[in-house]
């Protein structure tokens, strides 16, 4: 074994696990497991918590680094548990520097039996996002690409940011040569990642927007085949990233929104900019521009205060608005938080409430899969067998293929779960 990744969370922490493993095994680690964590709710914490005593006896002599959101937002956590030889911050976890230092730290422990160190940083210091070059993302058909790190915004329920920092973007000149590199070696499908990607550029020199940025990507590297968004706040969203969305069919027609909840009063609690009809108006705009745009949101059920008449509103909300993939979070009170202080919905209601709306979800969903039937879609392979559409929908194929290839499949059935190919 040399550097070995387990990675949690979003995508920007799948991005940033392949600059870790290069850094670490560049430092010259060897016999590692750095655990990637993520801190959007307790439950992930305790993911990754479990996942580390779990590795611990799998691979007793492995030196085991604990890092990531979770490890920034609550360091000490991972320091006590015992099975934890290293803790690094989410601004040193990207630093060359920071892993010569654990290296030391990491044979001193050895040698000497000491306690574990914890390098953690105060992540709202961090000014700038610097470009990763990264080559390769091992394992995966589609490659990531970070436009913006951190957010400015103080949802009451959102514990990323005290993670993460203020937002901060990277020049659209290194976008562009990130994205450049990865195609010449061989990556069909580019995801621009981020915290806060709709936030992109207010930090730089012109203020670029991210509809300028994508617009400039699409013109800058006629070889890319397909650039997918991560999750956007639709209200953030600006005229040239929906007429880039109308124009140009290389932008993928599917968008993730970061809904929340759909009750006005539970969104002004939850510190949102937008309101039930701006989510609702937005969501008919981009589907006037781009037809077949298909929408996946993030929803949380049980906010505090929140009633059952206000938990029907985010239930209508996946029709009102016509979402097809669902994130749901049952709400998780983050310690520091505005929302862990206001009045909680019992815990068994918050899991019941989770469980109507992801069955909602489930409903639409199905019905996106109906509405497939006998198309032709092109695929991106992603094993031998699987792959995701367009639409991000996944497909199994009938017939092994390369990964990695975009391939025309006529759509003949799904499961209630994914489509399936002739």
């Amino acid at each position: 074994m040399s550097v070995n990744m387990v990675t949690f969370g979003c995508r920007l922490n799948a991005a940033e696990s392949e600059v870790i493993r290069r850094q670490a095994e560049a430092a010259g680690l060897s016999d590692t497991l750095v655990v990637n964590t993520c801190a959007v709710t307790a439950e992930a914490v305790r993911q990754a918590r479990q996942a580390i005593r779990a590795l611990r006896r799998e691979h007793p002599r492995a030196r085991i680094v604990a890092t990531g959101c979770a490890a920034q937002t609550e360091p000490q956590t991972f320091v006590a548990m015992g099975d934890v030889d290293c803790v690094l911050g989410n601004d040193e976890k990207l630093n060359p520097a920071a892993w010569a230092k654990a290296r030391e730290a990491l044979e001193r422990k050895r040698a000497h039996d000491a306690p574990p160190e914890a390098a953690v940083g105060d992540i709202m210091a961090v000014k700038e996002a610097a470009p990763h070059l990264v080559e390769t993302f091992s394992g995966r058909t589609r490659a990531f690409v970070q436009v913006q790190n951190g957010c400015d915004h103080r949802c009451t329920f959102c514990i990323i940011p005290f993670g993460r920092g203020n937002s901060r973007s990277v020049p659209v000149a290194a976008v562009i040569e990130d994205v450049r590199r990865l195609v010449a070696n061989g990556y069909r499908e580019i995801v621009l990642t981020g915290v806060d990607i709709t936030g992109y550029g207010a930090d730089l020199a012109g203020a670029p927007r991210l509809g300028t940025l994508v617009r400039r990507i699409l013109k800058a590297v006629p070889q890319l085949k397909r650039l997918r968004l991560s999750s956007v706040d639709s209200v953030e969203a600006d005229r040239d990233l929906l007429d880039a969305l109308a124009d140009d069919e290389r932008l993928m027609p599917h968008l993730h929104l970061s809904l929340q909840s759909g009750d006005d009063i539970v969104l002004k609690r939850m510190k949102r900019r937008h309101l039930r009809a701006d989510a609702i108006a937005f969501c008919a705009r981009v589907r006037a521009l781009r037809p077949d745009v298909v929408f996946g949101a993030d929803l949380i059920a049980g906010f505090p205060t929140e009633t059952d008449a206000m938990f029907e509103n985010s239930l209508d909300l996946v029709a009102a608005c016509g979402l097809t993939h669902l994130h749901v979070f049952p709400f998780s009170p983050r310690p520091g938080t505005p929302a862990a202080r206001m009045p909680q919905v019992p815990r068994a209601l918050v899991k019941e409430r989770a469980l109507r709306l992801r069955e909602r979800g489930a409903l639409f969903l199905a019905r996106h899969l109906d509405s497939e039937i006998g198309r032709t879609r092109r695929v991106l392979t992603e094993t031998s067998e699987t792959g995701r559409t367009e639409h991000f929908t996944r497909v199994r194929l009938s017939r092994p293929a390369g990964t990695g290839e975009i391939v025309a499949l006529r759509i003949a059935g799904h499961d209630g779960r994914q489509l399936l190919a002739e």
